[in-house]
C-alpha cells in the first residue's frame, strides 16, 4: 500500500533562475529546505541561479522517509545539479549536515564544481552505529532543531526512521572513503558544540580532501543547525565571499 504524502508548508524546493553562475543548496537528514532558505534567498538576492531541492522522503512524513534510500537523496541533488547545468556556466554547492555529505559526494563525482561550502558536514556519527543492531524498532526520537538561538525551530521530523539511519550510515561510509578525490576549493563551517554531528567530522574532512585551497571557520555561537542560528549571517557572508573568489 502506498501513501501520497503532502509536502509540509515551508518544505518546498527553492528554485530561482538568475545569472549564469549557479548555487546548489542542500538541507540535511530529516530536515527540509526551511533550514537553508535564508542562504538560498541571500544567494538569489546576489543574482545567482539557485536550486535547493527537497530531498526525497523529506518534508512530508517520516513514514515517507522510511522508504527512501541514500541513492534517492543523491538523485534529488543530481536533478537540481542538472537543472543548474542547463542554465549556468559555473556551479557551486553548499550543504548543511547530510547536505554537506551530499556536497562532498557531488565534488567527488563532478570535478567541474567550482567550490563547496560545508556547514557541520557529516562523514561519521558514532552515536548512530548502534542502530545497525536494532531489529524490531522502526522509529527513534527526533534529531532536528539543535539550535542555540531561543525561539527558533527547525522544520524537521519528530521521529527518525531506523531504516533511514542505516541509509545515512552507508552513505557517509561511501563518501568518507573517497574524500581524497575532492580537489575543489572547500570552505568548512563547524560548531564546536554540536549535539548531532561531532565537530571532529569537519577537521577529518579538512585533513583528508585533496583541495589545496581550504578554510575552516568555527561558529562558537551556534549548535548543529547553524544556518538558523546566531551564525547565520557569518555563513552567508563567508560563503558568498569564498565563492566569488572562484567565479
Amino acid at each position: 500500500m502506498t501513501h501520497d504524502f503532502d509536502v509540509l508548508p515551508g518544505a518546498e524546493p527553492f528554485i530561482s533562475q538568475g545569472g549564469k553562475t549557479g548555487i546548489l543548496v542542500s538541507h540535511g537528514f530529516t530536515g527540509t529546505t526551511q533550514s537553508m532558505r535564508p542562504l538560498a534567498e541571500a544567494f538569489e538576492n546576489e543574482g545567482y541561479s539557485v536550486y535547493a531541492p527537497r530531498l526525497k522522503g523529506h518534508g512530508t512524513h517520516y513514514e515517507d522517509m522510511e522508504t527512501s534510500t541514500y541513492q534517492d537523496w543523491i538523485a534529488s541533488v543530481e536533478e537540481a545539479y542538472a537543472w543548474l547545468s542547463e542554465r549556468c556556466d559555473k556551479i557551486f554547492v553548499a550543504g548543511l549536515s547530510m547536505g554537506g555529505t551530499l556536497a562532498l559526494y557531488m565534488a567527488e563525482n563532478h570535478p567541474e564544481i567550482r567550490a563547496i561550502s560545508l556547514i557541520n558536514a557529516a562523514v561519521e556519527v558514532p552515536d548512530m552505529e548502534g542502530v545497525k543492531e536494532l531489529q524490531d524498532v522502526r522509529f527513534l526520537d527526533a534529531i532536528g532543531s539543535d539550535i542555540k538561538k531561543p525561539g527558533i525551530t527547525e522544520l524537521a521530523y519528530d521521529k527518525t526512521p531506523v531504516a533511514s539511519v542505516k541509509e545515512i550510515l552507508s552513505f557517509m561510509d561511501l563518501v568518507r572513503k573517497n574524500l581524497s578525490a575532492i580537489h575543489c576549493p572547500t570552505l568548512l563551517f563547524v560548531s564546536p558544540e554540536d549535539h548531532v554531528v561531532p565537530p571532529v567530522n569537519s577537521t577529518f574532512i579538512f585533513d583528508h580532501i585533496s583541495s589545496e585551497e581550504k578554510d575552516l571557520i568555527e561558529m562558537p555561537d551556534s549548535y548543529h543547525v547553524a544556518t538558523l542560528d546566531h551564525d547565520q549571517q557569518r555563513i552567508i557572508d563567508g560563503t558568498l565571499a569564498f565563492f566569488r573568489k572562484y567565479e
